[in-house]
């Protein structure tokens, strides 16, 4: 028998779902709720705990419950990946400089390259901190900051961090050109060329880019699209091949968008110590979950006695600017020398200026203030476009549920070829980014990934419905 508050629950669901309350809108206050309905404060905080659960609703601080996502049922989830396969070296990246280039296109509808459009960012807070930068900083704005990097920066990072549950110092930080500089740091200083590396699979293509300039070996590890990598396959990987390196995006992976368990953070931690392996942490979506909080990091579940083996890796380019290219290395301190040395090899130093403005926008409280929003945003660009998808795709379409970051995985029906997809859209002026560039060995042949950070409007619908018609017309055609 239904209980009162599980009513009340079911009344809120149902208003969700026909669109009365947005995603990202407030949702009635406790006390508004309980005099509406005529119900205890009690069971209208019962009923929202209830949807907080199911993962439609969101609790932020003295504000109230928010819509977290829409409920939407008729769409599948797609599958588990197939088996553990053997390492092999990374093949099939040639169209992905076609798909980037295609992001520096105006003509072009971008819901390939996972960049946020410029209506996501900060720009005019980025521009007074640039300004500031120059006129304050006098000859250090325009001179080498060797590495580590700018301390005002490296201490600004560290304190967040520190607040996130990983305490951190700022001389364990070292600055980098975004985010794949930072894996390709840690993959040099741990690796050889013809060795082998865990990756989950799918994984960001850009990783898979840096492991076939290194000369090494990926051995991919099924992901599961609400759970994450599988961590008995990962096991059974480390039993097989020699594994000298394992690279995971624990929070909102790229493209599935899963947020582990801190349980199965816990046990990844715990299974690569076990047998020595490097983990390193790629955490550039972190800060771009759609609850008020924010997750753990792996890094923050090892104790600093025994942080042997793992490297956290960030970035501002997916909540700032990819343009400043300003991301991080937090490495075990036995490594610590090396990845600066190695930092300065590659390119001296990563930009001053930039470094100075970012280091701004975290004093100031700008990038804290920023994330609230894109939080918001986000979690309601990846509704909408999830919605479109449903309405104008075919029904057998498996579609990824992401918590965080703002990119979808679909599953299109059997038969159809998403690298003929992807050409035939460019075609068109669409850019999509087809599923066996996010494999080593060129799975996921019936899948593509959307971005859902573009500014909405006719053209990304036309597109979506163009999308569809190619679609229908490679299904028909099989």
């Amino acid at each position: 028998m239904e209980t009162l508050y599980e009513k009340v629950a079911d009344e809120l669901v149902e208003g969700i779902t026909q669109g009365l309350y947005q995603v990202g809108e407030r949702l009635p206050g406790v006390r508004e709720l309980s005099r509406l309905r005529g119900v205890s404060i009690a069971t209208v905080v019962s009923a929202y705990r209830l949807l907080e659960d199911r993962g439609l609703v969101a609790a932020r601080d003295r504000s109230g419950f928010f819509v977290k996502h829409r409920l939407i049922s008729s769409a599948a989830e797609p599958e588990v990946n197939q088996p553990l396969s053997q390492p092999g070296p990374v093949t099939g990246q040639e169209l992905v400089l076609r798909l980037i280039q295609a992001a520096n296109n105006p003509n072009i509808v971008q819901l390939g390259a996972a960049v946020p459009d410029v209506s996501f960012l900060p720009v005019r807070a980025i521009q007074r901190a640039l300004i500031h930068a120059a006129r304050q900083s006098g000859d250090e704005a325009i001179n080498y900051t060797f590495p580590p990097g700018l301390p005002a920066l490296r201490r600004q990072i560290a304190r967040r961090m520190t607040a996130f549950g990983c305490a951190t110092h700022p001389d364990e930080v070292v600055i980098t050109n975004g985010c794949q500089e930072a894996l390709t740091l840690a993959l040099k200083v741990v690796t050889r060329p013809g060795d082998v590396v865990a990756v989950e699979s799918p994984t960001f293509y850009r990783l898979l880019q840096v492991l076939d300039a290194l000369g090494l070996e990926a051995v991919e590890i099924p992901a599961h699209p609400r759970t994450g990598i599988s961590l008995e396959a990962l096991e059974l990987a480390i039993s097989r091949w020699p594994v000298k390196a394992c690279v995971v995006v624990p929070n909102f992976s790229n493209p599935l968008g899963f947020c582990m368990s801190d349980e199965d953070k816990l046990r990844l931690v715990t299974l690569l110590q076990k047998h020595h392996i490097p983990l390193i942490e790629d955490d550039v979506y972190g800060d771009l979950g759609f609850m008020s909080e924010r997750p753990t990091v792996c890094k923050s579940m090892v104790a600093k006695k025994s942080d042997d083996g793992v490297f956290y890796c960030g970035s501002f380019s997916k909540t700032l600017s990819p343009g400043l290219r300003i991301g991080w290395i937090v490495p075990p301190q036995k490594y610590r020398s090396k990845i600066e040395y190695m930092k300065y090899v590659l390119n001296l130093a990563t930009s001053t200026i930039s470094q100075l403005a970012v280091a701004d926008l975290l004093a100031n409280g700008t990038y804290e203030r920023h994330l609230r929003f894109l939080s918001r945003e986000f979690s309601m660009a990846v509704s909408r476009m999830t919605e479109a998808v449903i309405r104008h795709f075919p029904e057998s379409t498996k579609i990824s549920r992401p918590e965080g970051g703002f990119v979808i995985w679909l599953e299109l029906p059997e038969g159809v070829d998403s690298i003929v997809l992807a050409q035939e859209a460019l075609l068109l002026d669409i850019s999509v980014s087809p599923g066996p560039i996010f494999s080593a060995s060129q799975k996921f042949k019936n899948v593509i990934r959307l971005s859902c950070a573009c500014q909405w409007d006719a053209r990304v619908e036309t597109a979506l419905i163009r999308l569809a018609g190619l679609i229908s017309a490679q299904s028909v055609l099989t």
